[in-house]
């Protein structure tokens, strides 16, 4: 009996998708296609990642892999010389692309994506008619179905979620969290190749290149779990919404990058957690956290991704146009003078990688409060950050931190000034702007722009009880009219 071979994206690289006992014994295709590493402008060391981890898979895989290296997917696919099959990929247009290589006898059959812990079936029915979505309930549905962190049917401890346990500021005076620094893996004579390999291709990339610090083999990726949850996720609770200037991983995983690639299940990576918790090595609030953001938000993020569609990137409510300035393009972060907004793009020019909250407070405030394209900006965090994917960014962008969506996804649009900025972080300390003033040369922009962002939008903020407050003090400022004027005219951030 013929086995087809088994095609793999780059992002379905784990033991889980290539080595079950269905395709344990399937020929598996690698492709590397130079049209598709020319086609957007991605960072740097994103496509070292990417390219790594499929080429350590070949080396692994011996005699079961094909690798081929070919200008279109199509050309490899034809070179194979029988069908394939493949699990379903992680976009829409991917997907339609695989269903026409299927039409036209390339594929044989597409198969469920097996990366993820909730199939895309059980979630519509989940999902029902529901015109408007709360992650939480996603969550506690998670929760109860894998029975993570449950016990007798109910949540261990009594609570769903102990989010406001995880919102302290950084230790006063501290320049680090002082815990033990995430796992490195080291690079070998593959990333070498690589590394020559895309300075030849001369690809219009973006960032720096630099040492590789996410795993991109399924041992790597065990490995950096196992180093997290004993040394880092006993840190990660407290401190999850802090920012420090000379902290970039704070104590987060780092495992963004492996799950996204497809070598860590899901599941895998919330037992591990609440193993942990129940061996007494972690606290509940640190466990719980980090559960919701893979069990919940991950797999939320995923899955909505599907449910709204591909016009869904298409969404601007908020009537944002601006067109993304060359400095924010070009990571240029040394012309930018805000403390903050400076680290940020540092850390996606150094190692296309911030944590969520400069994703969230620094990076998506700023674009919302100067109006950014929503769709741009998406394409951006999916080009300029190592773990952003195609299926990653929409939701997160449009919806979480742009509310292009008009509230589909969030309750409230994620914008602040400079008190929040400064009371979760150190980066004010040092700043030449003031996060106290809203008017002036030193003038925070992220307070001034915040003030004139809720004038641009009172009419929607005052329909919204969780945003009306805003309002109404804004209309209390004497000096508004000389902020927007300011705020109008403001050229540097």
């Amino acid at each position: 009996m013929t086995t087809e071979p088994l095609w793999l994206f780059a992002d379905q690289l784990g033991p889980h998708v290539h080595s079950t006992d269905e395709h344990r014994d399937r020929e598996v295709v690698l492709v590397e296609s130079t049209r598709v590493l020319h086609r957007k402008r991605f960072h740097r060391q994103k496509l070292h990642l990417v390219l790594s981890g499929m080429r350590h898979l070949a080396a692994e895989l011996g005699d079961r892999a094909t690798y081929l290296r070919t200008e279109t997917y199509r050309e490899a696919l034809e070179r194979v010389g029988r069908p394939v099959v493949v699990h379903e990929p992680t976009s829409h247009a991917a997907l339609a692309f695989v269903e026409r290589l299927q039409k036209e006898g390339l594929v044989a059959e597409i198969l469920p994506t097996p990366t993820f812990a909730l199939p895309r079936a059980e979630f519509t029915e989940w999902a029902g008619d529901r015109t408007a979505f709360r992650m939480e309930d996603f969550y506690r549905s998670q929760r109860r179905r894998f029975d993570v962190l449950m016990e007798g049917g109910e949540p261990v401890g009594g609570k769903w979620n102990l989010d406001h346990e995880n919102r302290e500021p950084p230790p006063r005076g501290e320049k680090t969290l002082g815990i033990v620094a995430p796992w490195q893996p080291p690079e070998d004579e593959i990333d070498e190749q690589v590394r020559a390999d895309l300075d030849a291709l001369d690809l219009p990339t973006v960032g720096r290149d630099g040492p590789r610090w996410f795993a991109v083999t399924a041992d790597e990726a065990r490995r950096a779990l196992a180093h997290f949850v004993s040394h880092r996720l006993p840190h990660f609770g407290p401190h999850e919404d802090a920012m420090l200037q000379d902290d970039w991983p704070m104590a987060h995983s780092l495992l963004s990058v492996p799950l996204n690639l497809g070598l860590l299940h899901p599941l895998d990576v919330a037992r591990e957690a609440e193993s942990a918790f129940h061996a007494g090595d972690v606290a509940l609030a640190s466990a719980e956290g980090f559960v919701r953001q893979v069990l919940g938000w991950r797999e939320y993020m995923w899955h909505l991704y599907w449910h709204f569609g591909p016009d869904y990137l298409g969404r601007n409510e908020l009537r944002a146009h601006t067109p993304l300035p060359d400095w924010w393009v070009g990571l240029d972060a040394d012309t930018v003078t805000a403390a903050c907004l400076r680290s940020a793009l540092e850390g996606v020019r150094d190692r296309g990688w911030t944590h969520h909250i400069p994703r969230l407070m620094l990076l998506g405030n700023h674009a919302l409060q100067r109006g950014y394209q929503p769709r741009a900006l998406s394409d951006w965090f999916r080009e300029s950050f190592v773990d952003g994917f195609e299926w990653v960014m929409p939701t997160n962008v449009i919806g979480m931190s742009q509310h292009a969506d008009g509230g589909l996804l969030a309750t409230k649009p994620y914008a602040s000034g400079g008190a929040y900025i400064n009371r979760m972080s150190d980066h004010c300390g040092h700043c030449a702007f003031d996060p106290r003033k809203r008017l002036g040369d030193d003038a925070c922009p992220f307070t001034a722009g915040y003030w004139a962002w809720v004038h641009r939008h009172r009419e929607m903020l005052a329909a919204n009880n969780r945003t009306a407050r805003a309002v109404a003090s804004m209309r209390r400022l004497t000096d508004l009219d000389a902020v927007l004027e300011q705020e109008s005219a403001r050229e540097a951030f």
